[in-house]
């Protein structure tokens, strides 16, 4: 799934309840180093629910239903890195829950993900995301989200520069 979100109220947004999530300057610092991503993985279906990495517990006011796992000492060059103990494959959720699935584009599955931004430590969280295989990153002169769907077999492409640092591959 992909969610674009921006910010509509600065005062909430540096808030006590948000401010360690650092959203703000993700937002407000977007063209310098601080990356505008964040990247929500969920557990495998039929896995234990456990966050693969450390973290601190997220829950909105204004989504009360809603509990991230939000990862601890990420840096602002780095994605944002949350886990979602209740996350699930759309095509797993309850009947009531369940969104379409069928895109118009003919869109099925995002099977890769490409994260690119400056050089980051060896001990970054991405990197280690990158060396479990759950993402790929490269290091590159901008901030940049590429996404792969379907496995890309059909090598289509559609760059959403200058307006999103934001590429698709299908």
């Amino acid at each position: 799934m992909l969610e674009l979100l921006w910010v509509e109220d600065a005062a909430a947004a540096r808030s006590e309840q948000t401010r360690r999530t650092r959203l703000w300057e993700r937002c407000s610092e977007t063209g310098t180093n601080a990356s505008p991503f964040g990247i929500i993985l969920r557990p495998p279906p039929g896995a234990a629910k456990q966050c693969p990495f450390p973290s601190w517990e997220y829950r909105p006011v204004s989504l009360p239903d809603l509990a991230l796992h939000v990862a601890k000492e990420n840096g602002l060059e780095e994605p944002m890195w949350c886990y979602m103990e209740a996350g699930r494959r759309p095509d797993e959720a309850p009947p009531e829950r369940r969104q379409p699935l069928d895109h118009p584009s003919g869109l099925r599955e995002l099977t890769g993900v490409c994260v690119v931004g400056p050089l980051l430590n060896e001990t970054s969280l991405t990197v280690a995301m990158a060396r479990a295989g759950v993402i790929r990153s490269q290091s590159g002169p901008e901030h940049l989200l590429e996404l792969q769907f379907d496995g890309g077999q059909q090598e289509g492409r559609m760059d959403f520069r200058p307006s999103l640092p934001l590429i698709f591959y299908w």
